[in-house]
């Protein structure tokens, strides 16, 4: 049991994890914690809102357990997560922390806590406890996510738009009719990006090069 956790006291947790043998392994390592109950273990967000539309008022859970990427569909939708977290959920994330970028925006949705799923069982236990006692649970990886958002440029919102477009894979031409303006217009959106990641030490030169600086920074999912 947790310290300081009443012997009446049984939390319940919900997981989303979309690699089998991880969930699994997480199911069991919560399961042996007394007070700790999991009340449902999904593949998929998705999956997970299903659930909880269908369950009873008293299975829904006071923690979520969730992953942030899915190899065969889309990664978890931040607005999504800061609804949950609106709603009385509280939320820890356990990720490989693959795209700093999704990171961050989950931050601002509002997790309670992120553990790196290199990170020990002990450590996850703890994260877990923490977040139920309504604390916040802060790895060395996740104090290095935010200390990196220092680094990533302020952009108006047209450069924004201008960069996911491009770097999604649009012409210049194409860009430019998206936003309603003139081809000129859009490469000038373009170059303020690329001048601004220069000022802020990460230069980029290629629309390769933007690509990967738009997926790194979450203006656009890992393909």
């Amino acid at each position: 049991m947790g310290a300081g956790e009443s012997s009446e006291t049984v939390w319940q947790v919900a997981l989303v994890e979309d690699h089998l043998l991880q969930r699994r392994r997480t199911e069991e390592i919560l399961g042996r914690e007394s007070g700790l109950i999991v009340v449902a273990s999904c593949a998929t967000l998705p999956e997970f809102l299903a659930w909880v539309q269908r369950a009873p008022r008293s299975a829904r859970p006071h923690l979520l357990v969730l992953d942030l990427s899915v190899d065969r569909g889309p990664s978890v939708d931040p607005d999504v997560v800061g609804r949950l977290v609106d709603a009385g959920l509280r939320v820890l994330v356990l990720s490989a922390l693959a795209s700093p970028g999704l990171v961050r925006s989950v931050i601002k949705a509002g997790v309670a806590g992120i553990v790196g799923k290199r990170d020990s069982e002990q450590d996850v236990i703890d994260a877990v406890w923490t977040v139920l006692r309504q604390g916040e649970w802060m790895t060395p990886d996740l104090a290095a996510i935010i200390a990196a958002d220092a680094e990533r440029p302020q952009l108006s919102d047209q450069e924004e738009r201008a960069l996911v477009l491009y770097a999604s894979g649009l012409t210049l031409g194409a860009v430019a009719e998206a936003l309603g303006v003139k081809p000129d217009t859009a490469k000038t959106y373009i170059a303020r990006v690329k001048s601004k990641y220069a000022v802020a030490g990460r230069p980029v030169r290629s629309k390769v090069d933007l690509s990967r600086i738009a997926i790194d920074d979450g203006y656009v999912d890992r393909g």
